[in-house]
């Protein structure tokens, strides 16, 4: 038994299913999740001494790689102060500052402790400016793990077996609509039934919980348009394109303008953290300010501030690694897409900047529904391969790669010749 095996067997006596996130169990692929000691730059390294090319980046946020080392001094310098003061600090402001002078329409913003956080009081607050309940999420669309919005998600709910949630009452969710992603018609639908009870449309403007799936041209100005025409607050759900499709996030990057924007982990360089923001007239209605309530004895930890201040700053001071780092993934995503041309499997190969996914069916991916016609049997095979072969990807069908500026042509180079040897069907 490996020490990874003989961890994850004890972990299963004290942790449910072994891990505290579903989407890191192996449940729908088999075997058992390798467990991590170490990470520096585009590797990471397991408990048997295993080391592995890493496209998972703590699902995103280690977009300069893992433990950069400004960051890491940053981090240490912030712990010699003190770990949490439950105070008001110079960082929270200062990180406060660089978003709202950085970001399109984000005027103020509260600082969080996880995207999950964010977006529910993103959804109060854009209910309490509006004085409207019923919101429209996208089926396949992940926003966490919320009650209102765990219904028709996508991520690790679509290999876990759990249609929406046990423990969630239908009170909780009976003012979720749920519209079709990049389907414009399914939306005006229900704005043209409910036009006066409509808070807000909340929507992933790269959809990254079922797998990849970009927006079509017009779809994300079609929300916009339509948004308003009937006074509703536009979410975009920015904890997974948020400072990785450029520094301006999907608003800059897509040329369309938000209400409101939620961010997570990356905000924090992988720190527990999170934020929504948005106009100062919606934001003001947060208490202190305003009567929307909400709270968090760690929002705003100096350790986490610390860390995604300075990853920040980096990304700002230095435009050229997100241009340098699209231009790696188009190339590298491309390569996948001729690998996957001259095989008798059947593939789709999705991308949008530096995120990607291969789904195992021979149909065009554009929704959950065609999402859902993915092999999830087949990518078992595939990810096992891979990591046999030292490439860590997710261990879930539905879930995006991630690059980072830290991964070079060489380390890509090494992951395509290991797809050849899948693809070319020698394995």
């Amino acid at each position: 038994m490996t020490k990874s095996e003989e961890l994850f067997a004890r972990g299963c006596k004290v942790i449910p299913g072994g891990v505290n996130s579903p989407v890191r169990a192996f449940g729908s692929i088999g075997g058992t999740p390798r467990m991590i000691t170490s990470a520096e730059g585009t590797h990471m390294t397991d408990e048997d001494g295993n080391t592995y090319i890493d496209f998972i980046g703590s699902w995103g946020p280690m977009l300069l790689g893992h433990n950069h080392p400004a960051v890491k001094e940053a981090v240490i310098k912030a712990c010699e102060k003190g770990l949490s003061f439950g105070t008001a600090t110079k960082l929270e402001v200062e990180m406060a500052e660089l978003i709202c002078d950085s970001i399109p329409n984000v005027e103020m913003v509260r600082m969080v402790n996880s995207g999950t956080e964010a977006v529910m009081s993103a959804i109060r607050t854009a209910r309490g400016y509006t004085g409207r309940d019923k919101i429209i999420k996208f089926m396949g669309c992940y926003h966490g793990h919320s009650d209102a919005l765990l219904v028709q998600a996508g991520s690790g709910v679509m290999t876990a077996g759990i249609p929406d949630s046990a423990g969630v009452p239908k009170s909780c969710t009976q003012d979720t609509l749920s519209a079709v992603y990049n389907d414009l018609a399914s939306v005006e639908k229900l704005f043209e039934a409910f036009p006066q009870e409509i808070a807000a449309v909340i929507v992933e403007p790269v959809a990254a919980n079922m797998g990849v799936i970009p927006p079509k041209k017009g779809f994300l100005q079609g929300l916009r348009d339509l948004c308003t025409k009937y006074g509703v607050i536009l979410i975009f759900d920015e904890v997974i394109t948020g400072f990785r499709l450029g520094f301006t996030g999907a608003q800059g990057y897509f040329g369309v303008d938000a209400d409101m924007v939620t961010y997570g982990k990356i905000i924090g360089a992988g720190m527990p953290v999170g934020a929504y923001g948005g106009r100062r007239e919606i934001m003001e209605r947060v208490a202190p300010s305003g009567p929307v309530y909400q709270a968090g004895t760690l929002s705003g930890n100096p350790i986490a501030m610390a860390a995604g201040l300075t990853q920040l700053t980096i990304l700002k001071e230095q435009p050229e690694i997100y241009k340098e780092l699209n231009e790696r993934a188009e190339w590298f995503y491309g390569e996948i897409k001729k690998l996957a041309s001259e095989s008798e499997i059947p593939v789709t190969v999705n991308a949008e900047g530096s995120l990607g996914c291969i789904y195992f069916t021979g149909t065009e991916v554009t929704d959950y529904e065609t999402a859902k016609t993915s092999d999830t049997a087949a990518y078992g095979r595939y990810f096992h391969y891979m990591l046999e072969h030292g490439i860590h990807l997710a261990p879930a069908q539905f879930e995006a790669m991630f690059l980072s500026a830290a991964h070079t042509k060489e380390d890509l180079a090494e992951v395509l010749e290991v797809m050849r040897g899948f693809f070319g069907g020698k394995r």
